[in-house]
């Protein structure tokens, strides 16, 4: 009979526990963990129109917290505000605020600047993340393909989105002449087939706004392969959590930042 007497209280252990789980389920807190920044939901960074007209609008410190309490609410409207003690309050925050800073808090310009000559050459991108990909074995698009009006390589400025220090430079099969940027925040931005540099060596500081290089076709063969797609520049960005690189789609920063472009004679 003895036994029988912790009955009750099993019981009442599971209807908690079980209450704890509706409740964390209910405001999303079930989503918040050393795995988000490496989920799907996050690393497709899908703001949307609205959210990211609402980011234009911030300060740059302030977007990173703004954009990550906006994708763990999966997107329901502005009531991420109203959880945002909660989510908070959970220890994996800082870690993925800090991820999410590192997306959205330095950029401070497109990529490819206006043209002051000729207002036909312009850039077209769409969401493309996750898009099937061939060469080297079937994967995913991990990034933006900028495309040019005018497929002449050589012919578009590339500039920096950011701040920061030039950590890779030199060929990549896939990405041909590519140029790697580590902003302060911790992002890493990747500019790949281009056809030229600018003055830029590995471990130089950059600036933001600052010409990398020039738009191009290079890559999908052994180093100086060109002509294998039309003239274009692949934008990429990654994060480092725990050491382990993981993309995230540039497409709702790009449209962020769309406004933002320097203007230059080409």
């Amino acid at each position: 009979m003895k036994r029988h007497s912790f009955f009750p209280l099993f019981l009442l252990l599971c209807a908690v526990m079980l209450l704890e789980i509706h409740l964390y389920s209910r405001a999303g807190l079930q989503k918040l963990n050393r795995e988000s920044i490496r989920s799907d939901w996050f690393r497709a960074l899908e703001t949307g129109e609205e959210m990211t007209a609402y980011l234009k609008e911030l300060k740059p410190e302030e977007r990173g917290e703004a954009a990550g309490l906006f994708l763990l609410n999966q997107g329901s409207g502005r009531d991420w505000d109203s959880r945002a003690s909660a989510w908070k309050s959970r220890p994996s925050w800082s870690a993925f605020e800090k991820a999410s800073s590192a997306v959205w808090q330095d950029v401070q310009y497109f990529p490819v600047p206006r043209s002051s000559s000729k207002e036909s050459r312009t850039v077209s991108f769409q969401d493309t993340w996750m898009a099937e990909r061939t060469y080297g074995g079937n994967r995913g698009h991990e990034g933006t393909d900028l495309i040019a009006s005018e497929d002449t390589p050589g012919l578009y400025p590339v500039v920096s989105m950011t701040d920061g220090t030039v950590v890779s430079k030199g060929w990549l099969e896939k990405g041909g002449w590519r140029l790697g940027i580590l902003a302060p925040s911790g992002g890493y931005f990747y500019y790949a087939h281009l056809d030229s540099y600018g003055d830029v060596e590995e471990g130089d500081q950059v600036r933001a706004g600052e010409i990398l290089g020039f738009m191009g076709n290079s890559g999908y063969g052994p180093e100086g392969t060109t002509g294998m797609f039309v003239t274009h520049l692949h934008l990429g960005i990654y994060l480092y959590p725990d050491g382990v690189e993981t993309s995230v789609n540039p497409y709702w920063i790009l449209r962020m930042v769309e406004e933002k472009k320097l203007s230059c004679s080409f």
